[in-house]
């Protein structure tokens, strides 16, 4: 989203010069991968039916991407603001539902299958499998007034959670392959995806759901005097053998010489990173005097000087 909460699909008709300048000044920054958040609800007006103008508009984002030299990662099935998520969506039993979601990727590959700038499909911001008892909405809390957080059942019905997790990466990958051959798959996981003795996971372990995923994506932010935590949870990921891409990061929960430590301390194991632009320059952040300001200053000099580039030693 942008600096004032906007998500893409909200002005990238009508204010589409500003999309082409933010892709210019990610660039600038020393970014070369752009991650897209695409809206469930924008992108379909029935189960089956794709919307052809966010198409139209995804083929404009495609061309600047290939014009601007900045790669995709485009990530699906986004029910952020929930008012805009469709009401038919939510009343769809769980294979309905999922075979809507294979609909919008279904229609999302085919357009993007030719194009060079795709880095990768991401299945869905950070999914849940729910537990045995029946839930009664699709999304989890809210976090500054944004859903990121979406269940792929209302109930696992008894079902390993596991099973139901690798299920639906299944009938979704499906759905992207018979378009798109070529560009990688991933799903973006929470932390709390690696298995913990009594506590809390998200379903998605990932060591049991990554066969038909090209890598494993995960979402980080460390916590003050907890680097170590964050790094096994990181190398626990790597384990599985997949490719690791660290796919959220900022420092919300530390300030940036803890991050630097942790990135210093996962770097073998991490294939790329992935961090956050609202719109704002480092020059229009040390304009500014609010904490705001402040914070994206130290966000996007960190960024700036310990992640673009991280060159790895030769062998």
């Amino acid at each position: 989203h942008d600096g004032r909460g906007r998500l893409l699909e909200e002005y990238w008709e009508n204010e589409w010069e500003t999309v082409v300048e933010d892709f210019h000044e990610m660039k600038a920054l020393g970014a070369n991968i752009v991650r897209i958040h695409l809206q469930f609800g924008a992108f379909m007006e029935a189960p089956d039916k794709p919307r052809k103008s966010s198409l139209r508009q995804l083929d404009r984002l495609l061309a600047l991407a290939e014009a601007t030299g900045l790669y995709l990662d485009l990530t699906g099935l986004g029910c952020y603001h929930k008012p805009d998520a469709p009401s038919w969506y939510d009343r769809l039993t769980e294979s309905e539902r999922w075979k809507a979601q294979a609909a919008f990727w279904s229609a999302v590959a085919a357009r993007c299958k030719e194009s060079p700038a795709v880095f990768c499909f991401d299945l869905m911001n950070e999914p849940i499998v729910p537990g045995n008892r029946r839930r009664d909405d699709w999304l989890g809390k809210s976090f500054a007034g944004k859903y990121f957080v979406q269940f792929i059942a209302l109930s696992a019905k008894n079902r390993p959670r596991p099973e139901v997790a690798r299920q639906w990466i299944h009938t979704l990958v499906q759905a992207i392959r018979r378009h798109d051959r070529r560009h990688l798959i991933t799903v973006g996981l929470v932390p709390w995806s690696v298995p913990r003795a009594g506590q809390l996971t998200s379903g998605f372990d990932p060591a049991r759901i990554s066969r038909e995923l090209d890598f494993l994506a995960v979402h980080v932010y460390p916590e003050r005097g907890k680097i170590d935590e964050a790094v096994a949870v990181v190398r626990a990921f790597a384990q599985t053998g997949k490719p690791v891409v660290i796919e959220e990061i900022f420092p919300l929960k530390c300030d940036t010489d803890e991050l630097a430590r942790f990135v210093k301390k996962v770097s073998p194991q991490v294939g790329g990173w992935i961090g956050f632009y609202w719109g704002k320059t480092l020059e229009e952040y040390n304009a500014g005097e609010t904490l705001a300001d402040a914070l994206g200053r130290a966000w996007l000099r960190f960024f700036r000087g310990h992640l673009v580039p991280l060159k790895r030693p030769r062998p």
